[in-house]
């Protein structure tokens, strides 16, 4: 990354722009994007509340729903059997566009996970998005050092935040767009996700799905998380975690632009007392049991939403909010390790029957080939799994 923009090897995101003249002048200078952006939420958003109202399920199924996020820079020696041991087989993989001279490291990492399906996420930097020749060489050389190993790709990160290097959407669009007209022209089997915006900030969301560009996305990423209101089931606007993927389930049947599937490419809670792991600040910080109960009712309420693809959680090694804390040298397996094992164990072969919320009492009813399983929680207390025959 060039300055201003750098990178924070602690918690895996850019450092915080320190420049303010320099953010005003791009703010200043996308302007007019903002102003789109607005108008086009203004007009989208009211429609797709009231069709959330109409919307069925679709039929996702725990075969795919469950992903995991590793890192070379994580212990990458130690992550296949530690992979393994979860039994998760979908796995999302970052590969930074400013470190294209360590793409054979990036290309052997990938490759090691063989019996697993990988999604290559493609993280951009201010160079790549102003340099449309430069970013079209680098998407090149990774599709075609992947051919025959991996096909899908999220392109682009967190494009509502400027340390991300996006200081609109119509840049965004114009960046996947390289991507795109690669596909078109050289690689028609390649599966594109996009968008990926951050948090519910649902007005950029709208932009990126109507559009006039020339573009279209075969799944809507988002990185989805709730950490900052606490509990998954906390609401923001009126939104708990079920509403709001509800509410982008219904943006995305609106749009001409994007394939009916839903993706959630990155979430976590951050942990107390890791600073300067951790990716936010103390005070959003949870324990690691409350992370580990946090993490399973994400998963068990996208699932019964029965709107959300897969959810590929965010990571498996990570001082800052990872399963796995791996500070002077050691392998320490948090709670949530084990409590991600387990659900995994439960869902990875359940298909969605029902799903019931009174009160603080949550209950889903899944079809197994152990059963008819049932799993029973509240706010209060770890998940119960069960089965009847």
């Amino acid at each position: 990354m060039n300055e201003p923009f750098s990178w924070d090897h602690y918690s895996d995101q850019p450092s915080i722009i320190r420049d303010k003249k320099l953010k005003r002048k791009m703010r200043r200078s996308a302007l007019p994007s903002l102003i789109k952006t607005f108008l086009i939420a203004l007009i989208v958003l009211p429609i797709a509340f009231v069709v959330t109202l109409f919307l069925p399920r679709k039929k996702i199924t725990g075969a795919d729903f469950f992903g995991m996020g590793v890192n070379l820079n994580k212990e990458a020696s130690l992550s296949l059997d530690l992979i393994n041991e979860l039994g998760v087989k979908k796995l999302l993989i970052r590969i930074p566009l400013w470190e294209m001279d360590r793409l054979d490291e990036y290309i052997a990492f990938i490759r090691s996970f063989q019996e697993h399906h990988i999604t290559v996420a493609i993280l951009q930097d201010r160079q790549h998005i102003t340099n449309h020749t430069l970013t079209k060489k680098h998407l090149t050389q990774i599709f075609t050092a992947l051919e025959n190993v991996c096909n899908t790709y999220v392109i682009g990160s967190t494009i509502n935040r400027a340390k991300w290097g996006f200081f609109s959407v119509n840049e965004y669009l114009n960046f996947y767009a390289i991507a795109y007209k690669l596909k078109k022209e050289s690689f028609p089997n390649l599966k594109f996700i996009g968008s990926n915006v951050i948090d519910f900030e649902l007005h950029f969301t709208t932009h990126t799905l109507f559009n006039l560009k020339e573009i279209y996305f075969d799944a809507l990423g988002t990185l989805l998380y709730v950490d900052r209101r606490g509990a998954p089931e906390n609401s923001q606007m009126g939104f708990n975690l079920m509403g709001k993927i509800n509410l982008i389930d219904a943006l995305i049947r609106l749009s001409f632009k994007t394939a009916n599937e839903l993706i959630i490419t990155e979430t976590n809670w951050p942990i107390k007392n890791t600073a300067p792991y951790a990716p936010t600040s103390e005070h959003e910080c949870v324990s690691e049991e409350d992370y580990a109960m946090y993490m399973v009712r994400y998963h068990l309420l996208a699932f019964a939403t029965q709107k959300v693809a897969c959810v590929y959680w965010h990571q498996l090694i990570a001082p800052g909010y990872g399963l796995i804390d791996n500070r002077e040298g050691t392998i320490r397996k948090r709670t949530a390790f084990d409590a991600y094992k387990t659900i995994f164990s439960h869902l990875c072969d359940a298909k969605f029957s029902s799903y019931q919320e009174s009160g603080n009492n949550h209950s889903l009813i899944c079809s197994t080939p152990r059963g008819t399983l049932h799993i029973a929680w509240s706010l209060t207390s770890t998940p119960i799994y069960t089965y009847k025959a």
